[in-house]
């Protein structure tokens, strides 16, 4: 459906001298009307009861019956006596067709000088237009809200990648598919939460702010609590203060909560992000893969009706069976370097140079192992694969592997070169953690600013004993990305962490 032939000029790229005066018009138009008492924004409720889907969906039932709609008005062909135009609500759009007798005149005139973007209420009854569009025959049309900037035609006017981060409520509007991403995003965390209450998970919120950041390998974001004169952190992960409920008596957590990480974007990364923890007593990282498994195959057929997907030019299968591999024998498998046979950290560093794998002095074989596994192995994984069996060295919250403590009972799960998930065998053992803390301690001292602080409350919680627990960890908005087919993850996100404008 075309425009009227007044606002054909905000459907094209026009100088910002015309800008300026198509916006002074839209301005005059909202004095008008405030001078003649109709001043839209004195409208405090419209009457509702209907929307676009609603209608379209079931037709049959509607056919002939009164309806109050209610949307954005993105387009308008006036023709004389009589107008089409398409409203925009929550569910999507219908048309509406207008006419002078039926609304009468003075309602009339004021609608053909509505403009692209206003917000209209509209009453009237459904039926079929000669040509067989489904539509709402008017008797009653009203301004809710008048619109004083004017929206690009349709995607042709926001090609601004960045703007249409800066500018969510406007790439919204005009384009429907970001909209349907945002829809599913929230249906994705719904059916986490549904499967997980199915389970006997309890959901539960742990504080954002905390003394210190813990459960995880990243920078902080630092502020200050005036009352207290303390400065604080904001969470880096959900771990720690679920590992206490357990150690509670809790048997059955989790929470789904943003966590900050003061680190790059790109991509993958957004310094703010959305995870699902999730902590179960008496079981363990096998436990974990199970319940991982079942979240992505079961999320994705109730969200998207299969378990089949297209990601990153791969076709990708849910419903099979994930892959399982320690990460010894994927980067043996990849790299060509099995370190099972390496004999110690020196023999490590040599075969990194060789290989052309950079490392700090602090590295030691463990660190070293995972470096090769960044290098050569991450890309390379297609299928749902979990890569099991980290070393201690970058786990310090996870159990060892009883036959090879110098490994531990953890995994990632890896698709098309993206990892999904983080789980352990967590540790419950108080003195091996507070010797892994103590590790920590002395890695941050050799430069690592990532390394864990210690954290003497939790140290005093597992003394007080907690049961062996499997806990897992999923970013969301990379499950979001891969589910709806997403390259970039500001694209899952309402409002991404952005430089200031102008600069």
């Amino acid at each position: 459906m075309a425009q009227n032939t007044n606002e054909s000029a905000e459907s094209t790229q026009v100088s910002q001298e015309e800008l300026s005066a198509l916006l002074k018009v839209r301005r005059e138009k909202l004095e008008k009307l405030q001078a003649e008492g109709k001043d839209p924004f004195k409208i405090v409720k419209y009457p509702v009861d209907t929307h676009s889907s609603d209608i379209l969906e079931n037709y049959d039932s509607y056919e002939g019956k009164d309806v109050v709609i209610a949307g954005r008005l993105m387009a308008k062909r006036v023709m004389g006596k009589a107008s089409f135009c398409n409203v925009q609500d929550r569910n999507g759009k219908i048309q509406a067709y207008v006419s002078k007798n039926d609304v009468g005149e003075e309602s009339y005139a004021d609608f053909k000088k509505y403009d692209i973007g206003d917000i209209i209420g509209i009453k009237g009854f459904v039926f079929k237009t000669k040509m067989g569009e489904i539509s709402v025959h008017a008797h009653e049309v009203v301004l809710l809200s008048k619109s004083l900037q004017i929206l690009p035609e349709k995607f042709h006017g926001l090609k601004d990648q960045e703007l249409r981060y800066r500018q969510r409520y406007v790439d919204l509007i005009v384009n429907p598919e970001v909209k349907d991403v945002f829809l599913k995003r929230s249906a994705i965390i719904k059916e986490i939460r549904n499967i997980l209450d199915e389970k006997g998970f309890l959901e539960v919120e742990t504080p954002v702010l905390q003394t210190i950041p813990g459960g995880a390998a990243a920078r902080p974001f630092i502020t200050h609590h005036n009352a207290l004169d303390i400065d604080m952190y904001c969470r880096i992960a959900l771990e720690l203060p679920l590992k206490r409920l357990i150690v509670g008596g809790f048997e059955r957590v989790y929470e789904i909560g943003r966590v900050f990480r003061n680190e790059g974007i790109d991509l993958r990364h957004n310094p703010e992000f959305t995870l699902m923890e999730l902590y179960q007593a008496y079981t363990d990282y096998h436990g974990m893969m199970d319940i991982t498994e079942e979240l992505f195959r079961e999320v994705a057929k109730r969200v998207n009706g299969t378990t089949k997907l297209t990601y990153g030019g791969h076709d990708i299968d849910l419903g099979e069976k994930f892959n399982r591999m320690t990460m010894v024998d994927a980067v043996k498998k990849f790299a060509g370097v099995d370190f099972d046979e390496i004999k110690d950290t020196e023999e490590a560093r040599k075969i990194a140079r060789e290989k052309g794998v950079e490392f700090e002095e602090r590295h030691a074989k463990g660190d070293i192992l995972n470096l090769f596994f960044e290098e050569f192995v991450e890309k390379n994984i297609v299928e749902p694969t979990f890569i099991m069996d980290y070393p201690v060295e970058v786990s310090p919250l996870t159990k060892r592997k009883p036959d090879k403590p110098e490994y531990t009972e953890r995994f990632e799960l890896f698709i098309v070169g993206r990892e999904y998930g983080n789980a352990y065998s967590e540790l419950n053992d108080p003195i091996d953690q507070r010797i892994r803390f103590d590790h920590q301690a002395k890695m941050r001292e050799m430069g690592d600013d990532e390394a864990n602080l210690i954290d003497e409350d939790f140290m005093t919680a597992l003394e007080y004993g907690m049961a062996p627990t499997g806990g897992l960890g999923i970013g969301i908005d990379r499950m979001v990305m891969l589910l709806t087919g997403q390259v970039s993850v500001r694209d899952v996100i309402l409002f991404p962490t952005l430089k200031s404008a102008g600069k």
